[in-house]
């Protein structure tokens, strides 16, 4: 499956406070209602602390 488009991902991550971790990332998307592609993607990045909206679209990349 291809990765969802950065811009997709990061409109669904629009309230997040940055750092953040993977849990946050997720439950902030599903909060936002992202749609199942966008979600799955969320989920497949490494646990960790993402600092920047830049690196969690990085992970999505990497995971994709």
């Amino acid at each position: 499956m291809a990765a969802p488009n950065p811009i997709q991902v990061q409109k669904y991550l629009s309230g997040i406070d940055y750092p953040a971790s993977k849990d946050d990332v997720v439950s902030t998307a599903e909060q936002e209602g992202a749609p199942d592609d966008v979600l799955e993607a969320l989920r497949a990045i490494p646990d960790g602390q993402y600092d920047a909206p830049t690196a969690v679209s990085s992970a999505v990349s990497d995971a994709g």
